[in-house]
């Protein structure tokens, strides 16, 4: 289907329908597949026959999402996972060894951060982080054993920008791959594989559902990439379950307005908060104001739906904010339809060491805001209630 546009990709890509024909798409909930006949079932095992064999690893379902997300992005094939760290922690364990180097951007997810630096390091993967912008450190940290470049475009929380093709062309010149976490803009902002990535990934837990119900995540790519993820996949078996891939799958068909939507409020909410006395500083690619915005309109269709800021002072006056907040949910996660607010330091990135938040930017005074589907006036009028407290 890949002649059709976006919208109708997202609508109606993957969708195979049973001897029913039902409309909407099938929840295949069963932990096996029978087979007609002992050869065929020799056949599927040995992959010599295309066709369902057990959940963990084939499922009409799932293979219905992986269709679906892989058109979104523009890729060749798709393997769903369950969660985004899963996704994250297959693409390194199947492409990746012993002894062999990592390049990552810096302001990475906390999750990600200590999956690079505490665990991957223990089976001999070593990472050099760098500042997400330097294109110079790209290219300094790379080693004749560099195999991987990792990034987060916009990061997490500070929604700093990757020049992707910039870096995908250092990776490539080094004999290196690039995967790049999209999970704050999803294919309706940002295609990265258009730009030279070589893999996107994502968490479905959060945009592509849309709505804070299930975990999933995602690598999109080449087959000859996806194919080695799968075979991961299927031996150590952090796969999707096929309720949470049909609840992703469906939750596909309404990305686009709702990523337009979201995107809209949140250019709103950001450019209300530069106006407050008590905010240091705004961090929203959509902004003007904002150091990257003109590789943001290269990028990206619009600024995401993630604005974070500083306000004076630390913790304190920070914690004030989120405590008197009516609307808002106080939750670590992103993506739903209701705005979410977190303080950073404290949560997502709790776990990672002082230095290495100051390293990566991230100070006591920061606050990230999940944009939803709220009225913007009504977002405004409960953070209005807290900074007027600092």
């Amino acid at each position: 289907m890949n002649e059709f546009e976006f919208d109708t990709l997202a609508v109606r890509a993957g969708t195979d329908r049973s001897q029913f024909n039902e409309h909407s798409e099938a929840l295949y909930l069963t932990s096996s597949f029978v087979f007609e006949n002992a050869a065929q079932a020799a056949a599927r095992f040995s992959g010599a026959e295309e066709g369902n064999v057990y959940a963990r690893f084939t499922n009409p379902t799932v293979t219905a999402m992986q269709t679906r997300l892989a058109a979104l992005e523009g890729a060749e094939a798709c393997i769903a996972t369950a969660s985004g760290m899963s996704a994250i922690l297959s693409t390194v364990m199947a492409l990746m060894k012993a002894g062999d180097h990592v390049v990552a951007s810096r302001g990475l997810f906390g999750s990600t951060q200590q999956l690079f630096s505490n665990v991957m390091s223990k089976f001999g993967i070593e990472t050099t982080f760098v500042p997400a912008t330097d294109l110079a450190a790209y290219r300094s940290a790379v080693r004749p054993e560099t195999r991987l470049f990792f990034v987060e475009t916009p990061s997490n929380p500070l929604t700093e920008l990757v020049d992707i093709a910039a870096v995908a062309e250092i990776a490539h010149e080094a004999g290196a791959l690039l995967a790049v976490d999209n999970c704050f803009c999803t294919p309706a902002l940002q295609r990265p594989l258009e730009f030279g990535a070589d893999l996107v990934i994502h968490s479905a837990t959060k945009y592509l559902d849309g709505q804070g119900r299930v975990l999933g995540g995602a690598v999109a790519g080449p087959k000859s990439l996806t194919e080695e993820i799968f075979r991961f996949l299927r031996t150590a078996g952090p796969s999707i379950s096929p309720f949470n891939a049909w609840i992703i799958l469906k939750g596909l068909e309404t990305l686009r307005v709702r990523m337009e939507a979201q995107s809209s409020a949140a250019l709103q909410l950001g450019s209300w908060l530069e106006q407050q006395a008590r905010v240091s500083r705004v961090f929203y690619p959509g902004l003007p104001s904002h150091p990257q915005y003109e590789l943001a309109l290269r990028q990206q269709r619009s600024g995401a739906a993630i604005v974070s800021f500083e306000v004076d002072g630390g913790r304190a006056e920070a914690w004030k904010v989120v405590d008197n907040c009516k609307v808002m949910s106080i939750t670590a996660n992103l993506g739903d339809t209701k705005t979410t607010i977190t303080h950073p330091a404290s949560t997502t990135h709790g776990r990672i060491s002082a230095e290495a938040r100051a390293e990566a930017g991230i100070k006591e005074g920061l606050l990230r805001i999940a944009v939803g589907l709220e009225s913007v006036e009504d977002l405004k009028a409960d953070l209005a209630r807290g900074l007027a407290l600092i």
